[in-house]
């Protein structure tokens, strides 16, 4: 029967997509793993890879289209001895996808992996997505998921050999019949509904505010409107609080210009913002407790920092994380980070670079900000908003006025991981490794 191909969801946050370039034309053969297609998300132009093998028997969706939903049908796959009559094209519409919103909800229940997992479903509807014995999700292509069914295969005892280790066809195939696990016949209660965030006005509403005024109407792109919908839930969702310190930067901008000396033959710049981004992750080693991501019902402690820094971009901006940060020289994480943003502002990044992470780095500074406070960035604990450092009049430990390089800086951090006293003990940390940068080299 032929299978239908879909829109994939290529991150947690796409919910539309812009199908760039076909890689493969009507009559042409693939095999899992073969890339089909360039699309373009709200974050960056990807490659989409095929599931299953066959034969490209139509192309629903030409190249250039803009605003492709996800699990919209964007070409269909014939098996052996099936033609292209045998293609159904009035079910190759968006409405005729009834498990979009179901298989939409669960790329995101299923974070990054699920997300970076493309999405196919044959003509027909397939069974559910299955699940394992833990609650954890079984990938599995549309077209396995039926033949599991018909042979009554449990595909948790299934090797998959697709990417990412999802089940395809083959597998199915080459496994023999096994009992299914049966379904437990109670299923937990259904938490009460939340409460609905108070509507803001409509388009409509406010253009009329504005009937006879000039003005320029913007269309948001995806990535506007993702950053729309994130951080209006991340406001309205965590439980925000702030805490603000000053740093004297004087021995680090000494130390961070002694270094650059002996670096110049490696043209090895370091920047302050390398300095800051080591001080955070050595803090969160430093005060484990707050090295933690919120996880719904729980929390996760994490054992690496890997910390995200926020880039500015054209149109909206980039989390990328710097993995094992506490691990990594000054100098390595200098050139991870100048590398990162910028294949960030060429929207080059793969998903794997931007997501993850247990707390973010926001730097203003460098446009003359002073303070600000930043929005956590969810699944964080927290996030560091940094100004620039200015001459200020301070009071020396000997009680003399004198004048030093004072850099304000506010940490918001999400209640329900770190509380306040654990939160004001990472901030001392991060201030404390800032303010004598020689004890990050130790």
């Amino acid at each position: 029967m032929p299978t239908e191909i879909l829109m994939p969801a290529l991150s947690p946050t796409m919910e539309e997509g812009t199908l760039a370039k076909w890689l493969v034309k009507e009559g042409d053969t693939v095999s899992s793993g073969d890339l089909i297609a360039e699309i373009e998300t709200d974050k960056a132009t990807m490659e989409f890879e095929a599931v299953d093998e066959g034969v490209v028997g139509k192309i629903l969706i030409a190249e250039g289209s803009e605003g492709v939903k996800v699990n919209t049908p964007i070409a269909v796959l014939l098996e052996d001895g099936e033609s292209a009559d045998d293609i159904d094209t009035s079910a190759a519409t968006p409405e005729a996808a009834p498990a979009a919103d179901a298989a939409q909800e669960a790329a995101s229940e299923g974070g990054s992996d699920a997300a970076a997992a493309p999405a196919a479903a044959s003509a027909t509807p397939a069974p559910a997505a299955p699940a394992a014995a833990d609650g954890s999700r079984i990938f599995a292509s549309p077209l396995a998921r039926r033949i599991a069914a018909d042979k009554g295969l449990d595909l948790a005892s299934i090797k998959g050999s697709g990417p990412r280790g999802r089940i395809i066809k083959v597998d199915v195939e080459n496994a023999a019949a096994a009992p299914k696990a049966e379904a437990k016949t109670t299923a937990p209660a259904a938490a009460p509904a939340a409460a609905a965030a108070p509507a803001g006005p409509s388009a409509d509403q406010v253009a009329k505010m504005y009937e006879g005024r000039d003005y320029e109407e913007v269309k948001l792109d995806g990535m506007r409107k993702t950053i729309a919908a994130r951080l209006t839930e991340a406001k309205q969702t965590i439980p925000h609080f702030y805490l603000r310190r000053d740093i004297q930067l004087d021995a680090l901008l000494k130390f961070r210009s002694q270094l650059n000396q002996q670096l110049e033959p490696r043209g090895v710049k370091l920047s302050v913002n390398d300095f800051i981004i080591k001080a955070v992750a050595l803090a969160l080693q430093s005060v484990p407790d707050a090295n933690a991501v919120w996880a719904g019902d729980r929390v996760l402690k994490m054992k690496a920092s890997d910390v995200a820094v926020a880039v500015a971009i054209e149109g909206g901006l980039f989390t990328p994380v710097l993995q094992d940060s506490d691990m990594k020289s000054l100098s390595a994480l200098s050139a991870e980070m100048k590398d990162l943003a910028t294949r960030a502002r060429d929207r080059k990044l793969a998903p794997h670079e931007y997501q993850g992470g247990s707390f973010a780095i926001s730097n203003l500074g460098m446009f003359g900000i002073d303070n600000f406070d930043a929005i956590v960035n969810p699944p964080h604990a927290g996030i560091l908003a940094v100004g620039s450092g200015v001459k200020k009049p301070v009071v020396g430990a000997d009680g003399e006025l004198t004048v030093a390089t004072v850099m304000s800086v506010t940490m918001s951090v999400d209640h329900r991981v770190i509380d306040g006293a654990l939160g004001a003990d990472l901030l001392k940390a991060i201030v404390d490794n800032l303010e004598n940068p020689m004890v990050m080299l130790a």
